[in-house]
């Protein structure tokens, strides 16, 4: 199974939709084995967003995602990462197509209410910046059982 990384930026929580976005990728089937309400620190900001260093949105960003509490999560499925990009959709909300979170979600590209790996090696990590190995759960999905 592979996992993925998402983190709900501090705008999810302020306009009070965590429980529809989280709603969605649970009604795809996706198993949540991670989750912490957190706030990200100046040097977790600067690690995660490492490879966005030089650009000129960067310390926009980095000022954005240190504004608030984030939900940093953790899914499982077979192809997760594809499957929660699918879900998230396009970064720049003006390509974000409609049913997707960002598409329904999202009005500004520079105040993106979600983050997603988008790739298996970015969501290892990821998940390694803002999980310990004891706070992803393994259990048994018995979902068939109730169906």
């Amino acid at each position: 199974m592979e996992k993925s990384f998402v983190m709900l930026k501090p705008g999810v929580l302020n306009r009070r939709i965590v429980g529809e976005v989280i709603s969605r990728l649970e009604k795809k089937g996706l198993k949540l084995v991670g989750m912490k309400l957190m706030r990200i620190t100046g040097a977790l900001a600067d690690a995660h967003y490492a490879e966005h260093k030089d650009k000129s949105f960067y310390n926009a960003l980095k000022s954005y995602i240190t504004s608030g509490p984030v939900v940093a999560m953790v899914w499982e499925a077979e192809e997760c990462v594809a499957i929660v990009r699918k879900l998230v959709g396009a970064t720049k909300v003006t390509d974000a197509a409609p049913g997707t979170i960002r598409g329904d979600y999202a009005l500004h590209t520079n105040l993106n209410i979600i983050h997603a790996s988008d790739s298996p090696k970015s969501a290892e990590r990821e998940i390694g910046l803002f999980f310990r190995d004891d706070e992803i759960i393994n259990w048994e999905d018995q979902a068939s059982l109730w169906f």
